[in-house]
């Protein structure tokens, strides 16, 4: 982790992109997601965030397998953009789990790692059942060559449920092990809602050599309790403008994480 975003506690900022183009709310100009991609991204950096990934959050509802060409086309314009406006490492996380298509836009668009929702493992998600493509992604990515952008795989995402009572650190394990993830993210059940400090740590007692983040629910007011066991966390809805997640990002609001997150560090 120390690598990819530096030394301390990573903050990593989130910007949801509007709606893109075939998705049921696409607006018709990709000139305004740009603009807003942009715009976010220099306030990300200029607040004193450590990396920023980019999400297609905007075209719910979502779609289980392969997203649409068009869909692929439009992020990696956005990612391109935000690679070239700020020097911080960027993700791309490719909802609602096309692991293939996030490597492919990380590729074309200069990023340095992916968020997988479900790598390993199968979930019942609002959208139906989804099944990690472990397999699958770290051939292609073998075979583009990229072994430089890593993968951070949820470990039991928000959204979703479980199939049985499985054990929070055997597939925390499973994930990093067989799965071969990079490093492991744990969520709350939805997005904005906070993960359940004891099971950040024992994601982190099960492995204890990956990088480890949250990925829902932190804050500048509950950063500390968190990232004792973390290695940083994905901060997206409590950036947003009154902390409401169709609202722009707030650049104070980015620099009080930012503040709680070194005071962690």
């Amino acid at each position: 982790m120390q690598s990819l975003f530096g030394e301390g506690k990573s903050f990593i900022g989130v910007i949801h992109l509007p709606p893109l183009p075939g998705s049921p709310r696409w607006g018709g100009d990709l000139s305004r997601v740009l603009e807003q991609a942009g715009r976010e991204a220099a306030i990300l950096t200029e607040g004193g965030a450590n990396g920023i990934i980019v999400e297609n959050f905007g075209d719910a509802p979502f779609r289980i397998g392969r997203v649409e060409p068009e869909t692929v086309a439009a992020m990696t314009r956005a990612v391109d953009l935000v690679c070239r406006t700020t020097p911080l490492p960027v993700g791309v996380n490719m909802l609602r789990s096309d692991a293939i298509s996030a490597l492919a836009v990380a590729v074309a668009g200069g990023a340095q790692f992916i968020r997988v929702n479900v790598h390993y493992g199968t979930m019942a998600a609002d959208e139906g059942l989804v099944t990690g493509e472990a397999f699958e992604t770290l051939r292609r990515r073998r075979l583009m060559e990229a072994e430089d952008v890593s993968i951070l795989a949820d470990v039991l995402v928000k959204h979703a449920v479980p199939l049985g009572e499985p054990e929070l650190g055997l597939i925390a394990r499973e994930t990093a092990y067989r799965g071969l993830a990079d490093g492991l993210i744990v969520t709350g059940p939805v997005t904005g809602q906070p993960a359940v400090a004891d099971d950040v740590a024992t994601v982190r007692r099960a492995v204890p050599d990956r990088p480890l983040l949250v990925g829902s629910g932190v804050n500048a007011s509950n950063a500390a309790q968190f990232l004792a066991h973390a290695n940083g966390a994905i901060v997206g809805t409590s950036l947003k403008e009154g902390g409401v997640i169709t609202n722009p990002i707030d650049l104070e609001r980015v620099r009080a994480t930012a503040a709680a997150f070194g005071e962690a560090g």
